[in-house]
């Protein structure tokens, strides 16, 4: 984590090298990508997330204000489920 910034490193790739941004739920519903999907859901499980970023394997996530140990196990549960059809 840096200072707000919460950075979750995948086993997978969910864009591409360019990367893709969301600075809210509405932003990220414009678009049917799966970093927009996941973005959403990243939103939709805390209020406080404010922005979103993945490129390829890496998802940052600004939380404002700053992360406690359960919102940083929440949003990274989001993406560890984010390709699970099976929880």
């Amino acid at each position: 984590m840096i200072d707000q910034v919460l950075v979750i490193d995948t086993d997978r790739s969910i864009a591409g090298q360019d990367g893709e941004a969301f600075s809210g739920r509405e932003s990220a519903r414009t678009q049917s990508t799966f970093p927009a999907r996941l973005a959403v859901r990243l939103f939709e499980s805390d209020q406080a997330i404010d922005h979103v970023f993945v490129m390829s394997n890496t998802v940052s996530v600004r939380r404002l204000p700053a992360w406690a140990e359960s919102d940083v196990k929440s949003a990274t549960q989001v993406v560890a489920d984010f390709f699970r059809f099976y929880p």
